[in-house]
């Protein structure tokens, strides 16, 4: 069987409520870390989640 090219992350809110998402990333496309803006329902605000490994 082949190996997966693609990593589980958890995307992090900035705002420090401790809410994330979780998605899957390709590491041989996107090698930088992933920044994206998603709503965070704890401050009911669009915030910046930023890209932390899954322990």
């Amino acid at each position: 069987m082949a190996k997966t090219s693609r990593i589980k992350i958890k995307l992090m809110s900035s705002s420090g409520s401790n809410h994330y998402y979780t998605t899957t990333k390709n590491k041989r496309n996107q090698t930088n870390k992933l920044k994206l803006k998603k709503y965070d329902p704890k401050i009911r605000k669009h915030v910046v989640y930023e890209e932390k490994k899954i322990k």
